[in-house]
């Protein structure tokens, strides 16, 4: 059974790594920055829409802080599969669209490496990128800098792109000091993307004009964690948690290439510009509390800060029509979460009594800015459900579903409603027990 369990596991991980370039969205939101960023929480967090700094728990990875890795019990070998649908409904006016889509999100294993120290392994994704709309747009007498002074009555534009970032991750937790905890997640990032803008002018030359953007990253990624765990009475636990990630840049070139073609002389020339190392991650810092009751109810809140702004991003200059790292594009993202998890009774023999309900909310603001003004603000509402499987052979293992509402929205600008449904599968087998035999 445990090599059926592993083998189901490692083809999970080998899943995730070929569709770590294949996108979970359909937003056009997604063309900007490096696309739109993906909620690293697992699925007992997802139900709490993310909550996850502060929380220490045995029986689940929690890989946003690696501190809690030192939680996991001994005797146990803890194996984490998720996946996710989603239906979008986009708004721009008096026009709605709706799309779907779904994706096999992250595979997670952990386990107790040593005496006092935890370790984490597994494949997720960091953000998606993927897109396709058009627009149409009257621009009477033109004299064009690309076409040397052609006459255009209008123009139709078509956006396409997809792609995205992940990361493969390997991490330690270890209790140094009773209640005190630090940790490590060590990532291999990689990915990348193509955006592309097709032009099509209305004059009698049939001039289309074909912007592509992209760029290839393998790099890495480094955060550290922290936890604080105490009773402070008789029936309540404490964990304070805070994450930091270094922020560095990817050694990736962005670039970009404009073909020019004209399908009555069937000429097309083509140019190139890049901009050297022009992509890069920002630093950022994370802060949570949670307090556990009676072993019972779980209730949290985290704040995190990403710090895009100090960050460049490569962008076409209007002026110079040259493709350079531009500041003033990106802006700092802050998240706020709140979230509980309540468990009626552990040990009672009622299904309903050991199943974990949850219920989370939490507000992103971008991290990109569309023309001057910022982008969409996100708000998020959660709820979940922990099902405990029980059989002959296991009763440790659960069924996490959670769904999740997803508004993004900005003045002027598309609207979204995003209806998320998340499903996880966490193994949790007693791997490291000795048997004894009479």
């Amino acid at each position: 059974m445990k090599k059926s369990i592993f083998g189901s596991i490692l083809a999970g991980f080998m899943a995730i790594s070929a569709m770590g370039q294949v996108s979970n969205t359909l937003s056009p939101y997604s063309q900007f920055g490096i696309g739109v960023l993906s909620d690293q929480s697992l699925s007992f967090g997802r139900g709490m829409a993310g909550l996850s700094i502060g929380v220490r728990d045995s029986k689940h990875p929690n890989v946003m802080n690696p501190a809690s890795y030192s939680a996991v019990d001994s005797l146990t070998m803890i194996f984490d599969i998720g996946l996710s649908g989603q239906i979008t409904n986009f708004k721009e006016g008096d026009v709605k669209k709706n799309a779907k889509t779904a994706d096999f999100d992250y595979a997670v294993a952990s386990f107790r490496l040593l005496k006092k120290v935890g370790a984490s392994f597994g494949v997720i994704p960091y953000s998606n990128i993927g897109y396709n709309f058009y627009n149409a747009e009257w621009i009477g007498s033109h004299e064009s800098d690309y076409f040397g002074g052609i006459s255009d009555n209008y123009y139709n534009n078509t956006y396409k792109g997809s792609g995205g970032f992940s990361q493969a991750f390997v991490g330690l937790g270890w209790e140094f000091a009773k209640g005190l905890s630090v940790g490590a997640n060590m990532s291999y990032f990689w990915g990348k993307y193509e955006k592309t803008v097709t032009s099509v002018f209305s004059d009698s030359y049939a001039n289309t004009l074909t912007r592509t953007y992209s760029a290839n990253v393998n790099s890495w990624k480094l955060d550290l964690g922290a936890q604080w765990s105490a009773d402070i009475t008789k029936n309540d636990q404490l964990t304070l948690g805070a994450i930091v990630g270094f922020g560095h840049k990817l050694g990736a070139d962005a670039r970009m290439s404009i073909t020019n073609a004209n399908s009555t002389t069937s000429v097309s020339s083509t140019t190139t510009d890049s901009v050297a190392n022009g992509l890069s991650l920002p630093y950022s810092f994370g802060f949570g509390a949670s307090l556990v009751h009676k072993k019972s109810l779980t209730i949290g809140a985290d704040y995190q800060l990403q710090k895009w702004a100090s960050l460049d991003f490569p962008m076409i200059n209007n002026t110079t029509k040259h493709y350079e790292a531009t500041s003033g594009i990106l802006c700092d993202r802050h998240k706020f979460t709140v979230g509980f998890d309540w468990i009626p009774d552990a040990m009672n023999r009622k299904f309903l009594k050991r199943v974990h309900y949850r219920m989370g909310a939490s507000y992103a603001t971008p991290y990109y800015k569309i023309g001057t003004q910022d982008g969409p603000k996100e708000l998020t509402l959660s709820a979940g459900f922990g099902i405990p499987i029980v059989n002959t052979w296991n009763n440790r293992t659960s069924l996490n579903i959670s769904a999740q509402w997803v508004h993004n929205s900005a003045k002027d600008l598309l609207t979204e409603n995003t209806f998320r449904i998340n499903i996880g599968l966490t193994f949790n087998e007693r791997w490291f027990a000795k048997w004894k035999v009479d």
